[in-house]
C-alpha cells in the first residue's frame, strides 16, 4: 500500500476522519467514473467545467478542440486541479442541521503537458473512450489525420491527491434520538437503461457486446 504525500495542498481539513491518501483508494474513485470537474482561471475569472477523462497509471488524459479555453488555460498555468464525486446516498437526519450525503470523492493536483505525438494522442483518445465504455474503441471508426490534428490532448501527471468518503447513517444530537422523527439513508445508484439505437442505423447492425455488458453491469 502506498500513499500520496500530505501537504497543505491536499490535506483534508474538514472532516479529516473521512480522508484517505491511499493511492489505490484514489485510483478506484477515478476508475469508477468517467466525468470530472476541472477548475481554471480565464481572464481573471474562475470557471469550473465538467469533462470526460481517462487514466493510465498516474496519468489522466483530457481532450478538446485546439481553441478550447480550458485546455489552453491549463497549459498556460502548467498545473491542474480536478475533482471526481460519486453520490451514494442522501442522509436524512432528525434535525435539519445534520442532514448530509454519503459519497466518495477525490481531489487531484497535477502537472499539465500537451500530447503532440500522433501515436500517443491516439492512445490517449482510446483511453478516454474506453474509460467510458470498456472495449468500445474496437467498435468505432478511429480518428482520421484531420480529426487528430484538430484535437488537443492534455496529460495530467498526478502529484498530490486525497480522497474523502462518507458511508454511514445520520449523526444526530444525543437528545434528538428519542424524537418521533424518521431518520435514515436513501441509497442512490446511477443505472444504465436499455440502449436506444440511432434512427439512421442499418437494421442489421446489432448493439455491440461491450455496450450490452456495460448496461448489464450497471442496472
Amino acid at each position: 500500500m502506498s500513499n500520496f504525500s500530505i501537504s497543505s495542498k491536499n490535506k483534508v481539513m474538514r472532516g479529516p476522519k473521512r480522508a484517505s491518501y491511499d493511492v489505490d483508494t484514489v485510483y478506484k474513485i477515478i476508475d469508477d467514473h468517467f466525468l470530472c470537474h476541472i477548475g481554471y482561471v480565464y481572464q481573471k475569472e474562475v470557471i469550473v467545467i465538467p469533462t470526460a477523462y481517462g487514466r493510465v497509471e498516474d496519468k489522466i488524459y483530457i481532450h478538446g478542440s485546439l481553441k478550447n479555453r480550458m485546455l489552453l488555460s491549463l497549459l498556460e498555468a502548467k498545473n491542474a486541479n480536478l475533482t471526481i464525486t460519486h453520490l451514494d446516498g442522501l442522509v436524512l437526519a432528525r434535525s435539519a442541521f445534520h442532514h448530509s450525503a454519503n459519497y466518495r470523492s477525490a481531489t487531484i493536483f497535477g502537472k499539465v503537458k500537451r500530447v503532440d505525438d500522433p501515436a500517443l494522442k491516439m492512445k490517449a483518445l482510446k483511453c478516454i473512450l474506453n474509460h467510458m465504455i470498456n472495449g468500445h474503441w474496437d467498435n468505432i471508426r478511429k480518428p482520421n489525420d484531420k480529426e487528430l490534428k484538430a484535437t488537443l490532448v492534455l496529460e495530467i501527471t498526478m502529484e498530490a491527491a486525497s480522497a474523502k468518503i462518507r458511508a454511514e447513517g445520520p449523526n444526530d444530537e444525543p437528545q434528538d434520538y428519542n424524537l418521533p422523527i424518521w431518520a435514515g439513508v436513501i441509497p442512490i445508484k446511477q443505472v444504465a437503461l436499455p440502449a436506444l439505437s440511432d434512427n439512421l442505423i442499418n437494421e442489421n447492425i446489432r448493439i455491440p457486446e461491450e455496450v450490452n455488458r456495460y448496461i448489464n453491469n450497471n442496472r
